[in-house]
């Protein structure tokens, strides 16, 4: 695809026994904060990278477009490359395996569909529609709207910044009943190694900024 482009970045680190770490909302905000600019890019706004392990496989997913009212519709931007990258041996930052996911238009209104490309283990790509559960080669993934994840207290942080004491509450979460749009992948573990691996995730505006 030819075109300008612009890109947004997020990581998170899977590391056995250490924190993770994910979170990118409004980031850049020259692109993505309302109060910078009216006219945010939210298909192209990263909100969390997340990735977990069941029985034998490993679970990853990227949100986006969020946190956003729950009324509002998912994201599904044609013009929009998702990278989710892994490294699984060093040197860190350079990926083994890349991951390439898009969005199309399909013919009637309000019809989407996905294609999710470079998955290890599997042949070609996994494409179908959005808000389906996409099975290949061992490998399920979906893509669609879904409650925001992430857990935080916001005005607990502000509360914490004012006083200067700690103010947080676990039972206020600010992305209470907002979503986001995602994509998530299930893979068997040992088709990422045996050891470590660290994921980040990129977005690319063809035809650059809104």
């Amino acid at each position: 695809m030819a075109g300008s482009t612009a890109v947004a970045a997020a990581a998170v680190l899977v590391l056995t026994g250490a924190p993770n770490r994910a979170a990118d909302h409004l980031d850049p905000p020259t692109r993505t904060d309302p109060s910078v600019d009216p006219t945010v890019d939210l298909p192209g706004d990263i909100a969390d990278v997340f990735a977990w392990h069941g029985p034998g496989t490993v679970r990853l997913a990227v949100t986006f477009g969020g946190p956003n009212n729950p009324n509002a519709p998912a994201f599904y931007d044609r013009d929009v490359l998702y990278k989710l990258f892994i490294s699984t041996a060093p040197p860190d930052d350079t990926p083994e395996i890349t991951i390439r996911v898009q969005f199309g238009q399909g013919t009637r209104p309000n019809e989407h569909g996905v294609r999710f490309q470079g998955i290890p283990g599997v042949t070609g790509t996994i494409e179908g529609p959005v808000e389906t559960t996409l099975e290949k080669d061992g490998v399920r993934a979906r893509a669609g709207l879904h409650d925001d994840p992430f857990f935080f207290d916001s005005r607990g942080l502000r509360e914490s910044r004012t006083t200067g004491q700690i103010r947080f509450n676990n039972t206020r979460d600010f992305f209470a009943a907002q979503n986001d749009t995602a994509f998530v992948i299930e893979v068997p573990r040992e088709r990422l190694g045996n050891g470590t691996i660290k994921l980040w995730s990129t977005t690319q505006r063809f035809g650059g900024q809104l």
